[in-house]
C-alpha cells in the first residue's frame, strides 16, 4: 500500500470528499493486487 494512496483516502475522509476517499481506496486495492501477483511471481522463482 502506497503512502499516497492512502493519504487520498484519508484527505477524502477529513474532507468529506468521497470521491477523493474513493480513489485513494481503490488506489490501494490496485496496489495490493499488484504485491500478490509478485508474491505469486517469487514463489515460481524458487
Amino acid at each position: 500500500m502506497g503512502f499516497a494512496d492512502k493519504a487520498k483516502e484519508v484527505i477524502g475522509d477529513v474532507t468529506n470528499d468521497d470521491e477523493l476517499k474513493a480513489e485513494g481506496t481503490k488506489d490501494q486495492s490496485k496496489s495490493s493486487i499488484k504485491d500478490a501477483g509478485e508474491n505469486v511471481k517469487d514463489a515460481f522463482k524458487k
